[in-house]
């Protein structure tokens, strides 16, 4: 079979669509498939090369570099989703196509390539737009703009002979848009456990807490916040903070007006030391602003699973975050705005540090039967129909049990 996939980021870009993409597409390829990747030439954050390229043909779209900022990120986009659209129209045809979502309407150019080539498209919903720029407050509901996005890319998606969410809460917010039932799948993502994978270590000095990765508008911060101005003169905890984003920056000015000194922060972590860095930690945290849910799913939550570390999970009960929590009993939940609650829970886990090991070895136990690279894949893989091999990993069978509709 011969599959084009489509994505701005790919190998040996660190963007975490460019990994999962990356790992999807080699196992195609070990499979005997003629794969191809259309993407951009310029990364995400960063480059890091850990492994050859992957054997496929990628073709690198000539776009406007990738920079943070509204104009800057919207020139890179529209450029690119230009270039990809007249390279598909002149590439070998396909018989399936797969896009991912960065940019944003990229599934429309899909939908366009589908016909040209009278493939099979499918979409890999990495966030849900345009919900995800009106969740964060950049845009009104009723904007024009919004209105026009969700024009075309609810016509791609009716097109599509299939659209892939991260978790049940983003394929409810998909159903909300009035797409066919049948058409809409779960499969969750993963982390390579040959990567990423539990060193240990004995516990000295201060309850670590860590956040790892990208913190965006999406994430909940004053509530972290709290604790931390709470615990700003008490030795026994210290917060990290690994990566960027504009909250991160947010964060860190708060932090140095009030003095604060048990918080660290620090740049992004390279995969080759990933399994190093969250194995320094005691607790992993991952935060979500409840208007996000469902258009945004961390997947930070797989990595801490991968190291044995256990979650501390700052958001709301209808998210993936969350039932994967509550099923593997892998960590704590808190809703945004519970200062005090999670000040009470830290204060908790501190004094009993056996709690602390137990849930990072249910989340260890939890990430081998359920979320390794090889399950992952294979759900990808089998979903769009590209393999036959992984019907022990169907996303149904994964395994994170959610509440019903009555229950949220």
């Amino acid at each position: 079979m011969r599959v084009l996939f489509i994505n701005q980021f790919y190998w040996p870009d660190a963007a975490a669509t460019s990994q999962l993409l990356t790992d999807v597409t080699r196992a195609l390829a070990a499979e005997g498939h003629d794969v191809e990747v259309l993407c951009g030439r310029t990364g995400y954050a960063s480059v890091d090369i850990m492994d050859e390229a992957p054997p496929v043909t990628i073709r690198r779209i000539l776009c406007v570099p990738y920079v943070p900022g509204k104009i800057g990120r919207a020139l890179s986009y529209v450029s690119f989703l230009v270039g990809c659209l007249w390279r598909g129209l002149w590439t070998r045809k396909a018989d399936l196509i797969v896009t991912m979502t960065t940019p944003p309407v990229l599934s429309v150019v899909g939908a366009m390539l589908q016909r040209k080539h009278g493939a099979k498209h499918y979409i890999w919903v990495m966030d849900l737009f345009p919900e995800a720029l009106v969740d964060v407050g950049i845009f009104r509901t009723d904007a024009h703009l919004i209105r026009l996005l969700h024009f075309i890319s609810d016509w791609s998606y009716r097109e599509a002979d299939g659209i892939i969410a991260l978790g049940e809460c983003m394929r409810r917010r998909l159903a909300e848009r009035h797409i066919p039932e049948h058409k809409l799948h779960v499969a969750e993502n993963w982390a390579d456990g040959k990567e990423i994978f539990p060193i240990e270590r004995e516990r000295t000095g201060p309850l670590h807490i860590t956040y790892s990765g990208n913190l965006g508008l999406s994430h909940d911060v004053d509530t972290i916040l709290y604790a931390i101005q709470a615990f700003s003169d008490d030795a026994r905890f210290h917060f990290r903070f690994i990566g960027g984003g504009q909250r991160q920056k947010y964060v860190q000015e708060m932090c140095a007006a009030d003095g604060i000194r048990n918080v660290s922060f620090l740049s992004y972590c390279p995969r080759t030391r990933l399994a190093e860095s969250l194995s320094e930690i005691d607790i992993g945290l991952v935060t979500q602003r409840p208007a996000s849910a469902g258009s945004v799913v961390p997947s930070k939550v797989y990595g801490l699973l991968a190291a044995g570390r256990p979650i501390l999970y700052i958001g709301p009960r209808t998210t993936t975050p969350y039932w994967i929590v509550e099923r593997f009993r892998c960590g704590w939940q808190i809703d945004c705005g519970d200062g005090p609650g999670l000040v009470a829970l830290l204060s908790e886990l501190q004094a009993h540090p056996e709690m602390v090991a137990a849930a990072g070895a249910r989340g260890r136990e939890a990430f081998l039967e359920n979320y390794d690279q090889p399950q992952g894949v294979a759900r990808i893989c089998s979903l769009v129909g590209a393999s036959e091999a992984a019907t022990e990993a169907a996303p149904q069978q994964v395994g994170v049990v959610v509440p019903s509709r009555e229950e949220v």
